[in-house]
């Protein structure tokens, strides 16, 4: 990837505002058309969102968008639209015991809810913080039973040398780990610095900080590679989408994958939830006290963050230099079978208009957020910011991790380097030919891929592949990325947590 290591997060402030002007348009005029009984608006067919059914779980992003709209714009009306809508239609996630995704619903609109109002950008209220909080709370705890154990037989550094490891399991029942829902442990660490527990039959409590931070590090031993083994896959810092366990005696399986090209190539929208997910939990654990989090997991705080920084740093390189094109925007596998015919495609602009394999926009917007809380995790400010890059700096003083990257010679690369990396995929995100600036279009983001194995997304008319259509967690993930730059340039930090 070329990245401009002159770029600032001000730099990026026009087209931000621009791309929440047509945002807010855009979220009233899908509120206004969508029929609920529907489903959920998952993903546009010729400019127009429609819902596939598999798992609601891109509601709470419909309901988010408006949320960050109000954000950046301080539009009312859009803040009583996403607060209404999420009283109205999100509390079934809350309750949902049958899948991995309460960190996007529920973080997304009961969470940005709560950040809002402790932020004092929503008048305070103690009975409305109390619902917000309540949800949280509910759905950390739901989420945290869907729970496997796992078999440790020799302890791994990748592990923070854990003699027990779990994860949270996939809707495709408790053999099965997913990368994506590293995003989701959101809902469990915050539910547990609300105070919050699990309780299980004879009053037996979980700690849900010890649930997720197991999560991470199991999906960081099985599903992450790390380029330390003579499998020919083993490509430090690519990531499998699943991991399937054994369930007669927890031991690892193998890798496989839902909607990458193959168990040995990386789905790059996985890969990119990794990285943003192990990033944004580093943000998290480093602001705990070391000795509380250690009386909550049983393990040290400085293991656990070495662990999860060689996780963001390993998934992050691998973006950049295997990865993504020259402009940082991905196709959606790294190892898609008629990539070849691309040629160098690495060393050229994405190109969302070929006739060989799509790109993936969404997978870039996710893959960017990682990339900026990485290399600016000091960026909250105060003494807590401080805490966090003194904690990030001593774990910073062993051997640089960086590969050669694409735009200079090989070597150490500085934390921001990752900094300019996401501000360079942003800039390419914020203009056409992925931004839409077409009002008939419904989405935000153009070129966005769900589910290519099975065929789901759209061809247009005298295309061979898709292109031209936008996802709802694509739109979503486009806001949170542009909220967060434009918190930056403004001098202040957005997290999920209690910074």
């Amino acid at each position: 990837m070329q990245i401009d290591e002159t770029l600032t997060p001000a730099d990026l402030l026009p087209a931000i505002n621009r791309l929440f002007e047509l945002a807010c348009a855009k979220v009233r005029a899908i509120d206004k058309s969508w029929d609920p009984a529907q489903g959920t608006p998952v993903f546009t067919i010729e400019g127009q969102y429609t819902t596939r059914g598999w798992t609601e779980w891109t509601q709470g992003f419909q309901y988010g968008c408006p949320l960050l709209c109000f954000d950046a714009t301080d539009d009312r009306e859009l803040l009583e639209l996403g607060r209404t809508r999420t009283l109205e239609r999100m509390a079934p996630h809350v309750t949902h015991m049958g899948v991995h995704d309460h960190g996007f619903n529920n973080i997304s609109t009961y969470g940005n809810l709560r950040r809002l109002m402790l932020e004092g950008r929503i008048a305070a209220n103690e009975w409305e913080l109390g619902l917000y909080e309540m949800a949280i709370k509910a759905s950390g705890a739901v989420q945290a039973m869907r729970w496997s154990g796992v078999a440790v037989r020799e302890p791994s550094p990748h592990a923070a040398n854990s003699t027990a490891l779990g994860y949270i399991y996939s809707f495709n029942g408790p053999h099965s780990l997913f990368i994506d829902t590293l995003r989701t442990t959101r809902s469990l660490g915050l539910a547990w610095q609300l105070g919050h527990v699990l309780m299980h039959e004879n009053d037996k409590s979980a700690n849900l900080l010890k649930r997720s931070v197991l999560h991470g590090l199991c999906t960081n031993q099985f599903i992450v590679c790390h380029g330390d083994t003579e499998h020919a896959y083993d490509v430090n810092g690519r990531t499998a989408h699943e991991g399937v366990f054994n369930r007669n005696d927890g031991s690892f399986r193998t890798r496989a994958t839902q909607q990458g090209y193959s168990p040995f190539s990386t789905w790059t929208r996985g890969l990119a939830w990794a990285m943003c997910g192990y990033a944004e939990e580093l943000e998290f654990i480093a602001s705990i006290d070391p000795a509380a989090f250690q009386a909550a997991c049983g393990l040290a705080h400085d293991a656990v963050m070495r662990a999860y920084e060689d996780a963001a740093c390993a998934t992050c390189d691998h973006y950049l230099s295997g990865a993504s094109a020259s402009d940082g925007i991905p196709y959606w596998d790294d190892g898609a079978p008629n990539l070849h015919k691309l040629g160098d495609w690495r060393d050229r602009a994405a190109e969302p208009f070929n006739d060989h394999e799509p790109v993936d926009s969404s997978a870039a917007a996710i893959a960017a957020q990682g990339l900026i809380r990485l290399g600016a995790p000091s960026r909250q400010g105060g003494a807590e910011g401080e805490r966090i890059s003194a904690q990030r700096s001593s774990l910073q003083g062993r051997a640089p991790m960086a590969p050669p990257y694409r735009d200079g010679a090989p070597g150490s690369a500085p934390a921001n380097h990752y900094l300019h990396a996401g501000l360079t995929i942003a800039r390419t995100l914020l203009d056409e030919p992925y931004l839409s600036t077409n009002a008939n279009h419904q989405g935000l983001l153009l070129h966005s891929v769900y589910h290519r194995p099975n065929g789901w997304d759209h061809v247009p008319k005298g295309r061979k592949v898709p292109c031209g259509e936008s996802s709802m967690w694509g739109d979503y993930h486009l806001l949170e990325l542009a909220l967060l730059i434009k918190r930056m340039a403004e001098g202040g930090y957005v997290t999920f947590f209690d910074a």
